[in-house]
């Protein structure tokens, strides 16, 4: 609990940092700064107007609203202020760790390009680095970025755009009013199996069809009529022909993509994003012959309650499982992140611009939308229910589930705590721990993906770090509800109930070493000192891993995939190769030497055997011969947990529980036999007397 403090703590440090008088000397008089609000992270500005006190805007930091991470894994933080229309009245830097502007191009050019969005409104498309840069209007804004540092800008103007959204959506009455953090959620427990035809039907892939004479109609009696040539040589001829899926929803993309694909995407989202995958033929391409991978198209804008909102390209190439109907000369995924606040509920509006050049030595542009519209069904997302926090639909969602869960964790519970009925036919618990096992790979692990991994640690600290509530875990009912029983467990039986009954990848590495075992695999035996050695590496992995979340987001990403966890179980062996390689590496070689990767390697298990060590009780029952003279239960413990003593090392034990039934069976238990022995057998002296009493 203390380092859980320690981090709740530090990782205020990383959350806003300014005060009310901080803000009073950025924003003097006649402004006037008020209390910070209760409901959201911002401050209003006031100014007086005569004898009234008008509302100026709002002021507020980006990393208490939208915490993207930038190239270091630290949020960039931003002061930014707008007024009551939607307008920025002032975007600042306060804090920064890009690479490019510590060490490359200065923190100038940085502070140049935040002051562009001075006087932009929310309402306008604001786009980065255009070709060519055309002036601003009620609906776009073309800002310039920064020479090799595109990507870093890209993620700072996210950070302006997310956090000013969240605000003008709770303060300023836009979209309705609607809470940002009252949003549907995409069911992800909902797969309809559909083909094309059917998609196109129930309007699950949107279609937008223009022909040369539908463009020219849109510019006839203006400028730009007549200025296409194919367009008035070829009328009946196709401009674009656009076919659009909102394919991160399981009943379009797992029926639109192949299943490698379906997964390549999930693989490439974060907790609560979008995908929109764009497919087009035509003379008019949607990216643009000049179109750079990982940008922001040009060519088709989404807004939803009249706000724009960012569509980014992952530069991603999936494979359509049926692309007999669809076109597939031009085709991009565009990534819509979770801080943008995008309403699954709500329909999306689609833009497509189509622009016109008259002149040449400074050509006129004239601009025409096609504007078109996607909703998604309701049985494909779960609504915010009145005042109910989002997450409460997700868990309502996967009530039957949950409640499988229940039961499995109330029969282990029952089990452990009646440990002495659990072992008294031993070969009644052996069917008993496999079929349970069987219930976590299949149920938990494959079915649910209750997979508990580092990630989850590493997740929780760097959003405590980045002054980011928990609240995000409950998005994920299946994980909250296995870490409370895990949490609890540690200080009942230690860390071996998660690690020998409740870890789908743990519980898959038993069942290959037993197979190995009953194959007869020759079996690798490793000496007791370099077991002892070996074991401490998963110590120093679990240390390497906390650091660099602490520090660089980018290597956590990296050092994560030390645990299989996610090709095996998550992602079910559908990855890249060198992935899968090591996974099936680690169970190959569990195969031969039981469990290899849980106890020598496993960050997770060695987080867990830490936190373990609060255990209230010794369970594993004793006896005074146990270990004098006694080594029964060491030599059969194959993970090492037993001394010569006979002391238990609860931190390595994986609670698979064949010495308690040993201890329990008078079959094998070496001092339990004696005792019945002896109990069975009648002394001399006392069988002489007998004998002589008889023949008296």
């Amino acid at each position: 609990m203390a380092c859980w403090l320690f981090l709740f703590i530090a990782g205020q440090a990383w959350a806003g940092v300014l005060t009310k008088a901080e803000l009073a000397r950025h924003f003097p008089a006649p402004l006037m700064v008020g209390d910070k609000e209760t409901d959201l992270p911002v401050w209003p500005l006031f100014k007086q107007n005569a004898t009234a006190t008008e509302l100026v805007g709002y002021v507020f930091e980006s990393v208490d609203l939208a915490p993207i991470p930038g190239f270091s894994g630290v949020p960039v933080n931003l002061l930014i202020a707008i007024n009551p229309q939607g307008s920025f009245l002032d975007v600042a830097v306060l804090s920064q760790h890009e690479p490019v502007f510590l060490d490359g191009l200065g923190v100038a050019p940085l502070f140049q390009f935040v002051q562009q969005y001075k006087g932009l409104s929310l309402k306008q498309s604001i786009a980065i680095g255009a070709k060519t840069k055309r002036a601003p209007d009620a609906t776009h804004a073309d800002i310039d970025g920064v020479s090799k540092a595109t990507a870093s800008v890209r993620i700072i103007n996210q950070s302006v755009l997310a956090s000013a959204l969240k605000v003008s959506r709770k303060k300023l009455g836009f979209a309705q009013g609607r809470d940002p953090d009252q949003i549907a959620r995409i069911r992800m427990d909902v797969l309809q199996k559909l083909d094309v035809a059917q998609m196109l039907q129930q309007g699950l892939i949107g279609h937008v069809r223009l022909r040369n004479k539908d463009v020219e109609a849109l510019f006839a009696d203006g400028p730009g009529a007549g200025l296409d040539a194919e367009a008035t040589r070829d009328p009946d001829g196709m401009f674009i022909e656009l076919y659009l899926a909102y394919v991160s929803v399981p009943s379009v993309g797992r029926n639109l993509l192949t299943e490698r694909s379906w997964n390549k995407l999930r693989n490439r989202l974060d907790e609560g994003d979008h995908a929109m995958l764009v497919m087009s033929r035509g003379r008019y391409s949607v990216l643009g012959d000049d179109f750079v991978r990982g940008t922001v198209p040009e060519r088709l804008l989404l807004k939803q309650d009249g706000l724009p909102i960012d569509m980014r390209d992952l530069d991603l190439e999936l494979s359509l499982a049926d692309a007999s109907l669809l076109p597939t000369e031009h085709i991009a995924v565009l990534r819509i992140i979770s801080q943008a606040g995008l309403d699954a509920a709500s329909p999306l509006a689609f833009s497509l611009p189509i622009t016109r050049s008259k002149g040449i030595v400074y050509p006129e542009r004239i601009a025409r939308n096609v504007d078109f519209s996607y909703r998604l069904p309701a049985d494909l997302y779960v609504a915010p229910q009145g005042d109910d926090a989002t997450w409460r639909g997700t868990w309502q969602s996967r009530k039957a589930e949950l409640l499988i869960l229940l039961a499995g964790l109330a029969l282990l519970t029952g089990a452990l705590a009646w440990q002495k009925r659990l072992v008294r036919d031993g070969r009644q618990f052996v069917w008993f721990r496999r079929l349970f096992l069987l219930f976590t790979i299949a149920f938990i692990g494959y079915y649910a993906q209750g997979q508990l991994s580092i990630v989850n640690l590493t997740g929780a600290i760097q959003a405590l770090l980045a002054g980011r509530s928990l609240g995000f875990f409950l998005f994920d009912p299946m994980t909250v509800l296995l870490w409370a029983f895990v949490l609890i467990s540690l200080f009942l039986w230690g860390r071996g109930t998660f690690c020998g009954w409740l870890c789908p990848f743990g519980a898959l590495q038993e069942l290959t070493g037993k197979l190995g075992q009953w194959l007869r695999v020759p079996q690798w035996k490793i000496k007791p000192r370099l077991d002892g050695r070996l074991k401490w590496i998963k110590y120093a992995l679990l240390a390497v891993i906390l650091a660099s979340s602490i520090f660089s987001s980018q290597v956590t990403d990296k050092l994560v995939e030390l645990e299989p966890f996610k090709t095996a179980i998550t992602l079910n062996f559908v990855r890249a190769w060198p992935f899968v390689s090591y996974a099936a590496a680690l169970l190959l070689l569990s195969s031969v030497s039981y469990k290899f990767f849980c106890r020598y390697l496993c960050p997770f298990g060695a987080a867990l055997a830490l936190l373990g060590r609060v255990r209230l009780f010794n369970w594993i029952p004793r006896r005074k011969e146990c270990g004098t003279p006694c080594q029964t239960c060491r030599h059969r413990c194959e993970y090492h947990a037993i001394a010569p003593s006979g002391q238990v090392d609860y931190a390595e034990c994986f609670q698979c529980m064949d010495c308690v039934v040993i201890h329990a069976s008078d079959e094998k238990c070496a001092p339990l036999m004696l005792d019945i022995k002896r109990a069975r057998s009648i002394p001399i002296a006392r069988a002489m007397a007998e004998g002589s009493s008889n023949a008296a």
